[in-house]
C-alpha cells in the first residue's frame, strides 16, 4: 500500500530568503516573462555562504532578489509549529524561474530534510503560485519549514501579483500539517492522503465541518491509513479553511502536472502491477479513481477549483 500512496503526489513550497547585500526588497515587475529568475537568500547567511549558494543555484548576476526576515517566518509559521522548530535565523534559499503558461510547478531541493518536494508543490499551488521551477537549498541540512514564506514573497515581487494573506496562511498550515502527519504515518502516506482529500473536495465541496471530516475519514480508510482523532481534526481544519477561500481548483490541478506524470509512470511499472496482483481489484479501483481525477483536471475536462530525495533528520535553522 505504501508504494501506491507514494506516487499519489501532494502539494508544496520552498525556502526562506533575504539578501543583506541589497538590504531590501527589489521593486516588483508587472511585466514579468517566462525565463525571469528571482533569487531568495537567507539574511543570516554569511557572505561566503551566499556566494556558494548562488553558485550552486547557477543564478544569473542580474537576478531579482528579495529579503525575508526570521520575523516574517515567525508570522506565517508561529501558529503551527514551535518557535524552536522555526529557528532564529533565515538560512534557506531558493531560485524561482518563471515558466511558460501551463507548465505547472516543479520543485527540487537540496539540504531540505523535513518538508518534501510534494509538500512544497502542493502548498505553492494552494497559495496560487503558477508555472514556476523552484530550487530550494541551504548551506547544510535544515527542516525547510521557512521555505514557503520566502518563495511566495519572491513570486509576488517578480510578478507583481499580491496573494491574499489568508491564502498564504492556509498554504503554510497545509505544509506543516502534512509534514507533521508524515512523521507519524510516513511522508508518502501523508502526501497521498492530502491529495486524495483535495480530489474529493474539488469534485464536491463539503458544506459543513462534519462533512469535511467525513471526507478525510473516508479517504484515510480507502488508503488503509489509520488516523487518530487529533490527526483527523488537524487535516480537516486545513481543508475547512481552504473551503472558505476563493480558490480556483481547476488551476490548482493544472499546477501539479508533474504529479500526473509520476502517477502514470508508476501505473505502468512492474512494481505497480505486482502490487495490484496482490491486493486485488478494490485497491486498484481506488487508485484508478485518483488517476482519473488527475487526468480530468489536467486535460481541462473538470471545472474544479516535485523531487530530489530529502534527508531524513529534522534540523531547525538555528543550527
Amino acid at each position: 500500500m505504501k508504494n501506491m500512496k507514494k506516487l499519489v503526489i501532494s502539494f508544496t513550497t520552498a525556502s526562506v530568503l533575504a539578501l543583506g547585500i541589497t538590504g531590501g526588497l527589489s521593486p516588483a515587475y508587472a511585466d514579468s516573462a517566462p525565463g525571469d529568475v528571482i533569487v531568495s537568500l537567507g539574511e543570516n547567511l554569511s557572505t561566503d555562504q551566499k556566494t556558494k549558494l548562488l553558485s550552486e543555484m547557477n543564478a544569473p548576476s542580474n537576478a531579482l532578489t528579495v529579503s525575508v526576515s526570521n520575523k516574517e517566518e515567525q508570522e506565517y509559521l508561529g501558529s503551527y509549529i514551535p518557535k524552536s522548530q522555526i529557528g532564529t535565523r533565515s538560512l534557506s534559499s531558493a531560485k524561482i524561474t518563471l515558466g511558460e503558461k501551463g507548465t505547472g510547478i516543479k520543485v527540487t531541493t537540496n539540504h531540505i530534510n523535513w518538508v518534501t518536494n510534494e509538500m512544497y508543490t502542493n502548498a505553492l499551488a494552494t497559495a496560487g503560485v503558477e508555472d514556476a521551477e523552484v530550487y530550494v537549498t541551504a548551506p547544510f541540512d535544515v527542516s525547510g519549514t521557512a521555505g514557503l514564506t520566502g518563495i511566495i514573497k519572491a513570486y509576488e515581487t517578480s510578478t507583481g501579483e499580491k496573494i491574499p494573506e489568508e491564502q498564504k496562511q492556509v498554504a503554510n498550515q497545509e505544509m506543516v500539517t502534512t509534514a507533521k502527519l508524515g512523521d507519524d504515518i510516513g511522508k508518502d502516506e501523508a502526501n497521498a492522503l492530502m491529495t486524495a482529500v483535495k480530489e474529493d473536495i474539488a469534485k464536491d465541496m463539503p458544506k459543513t465541518d462534519a462533512e469535511m471530516q467525513q471526507v478525510v475519514e473516508d479517504n484515510a480508510k480507502e488508503l488503509n491509513i489509520d488516523l487518530t482523532d487529533q490527526q483527523k481534526a488537524d487535516v480537516s481544519s486545513v481543508f475547512n479553511k481552504m473551503k472558505d477561500l476563493d480558490i480556483n481548483w481547476h488551476e490548482v490541478g493544472d499546477q501539479m502536472s508533474a504529479a500526473k506524470e509520476k502517477l502514470e509512470k508508476f501505473i505502468n511499472s512492474d512494481e505497480a502491477q505486482g502490487f495490484f496482483a496482490k491486493v486485488g481489484d478494490f485497491a486498484k479501483n481506488v487508485f484508478d479513481a485518483i488517476v482519473d481525477f488527475f487526468k480530468g483536471v489536467f486535460d481541462g475536462s473538470k471545472d474544479s477549483k516535485t523531487e530530489t530525495p530529502a534527508e531524513t533528520t529534522t534540523t531547525t535553522e538555528n543550527q
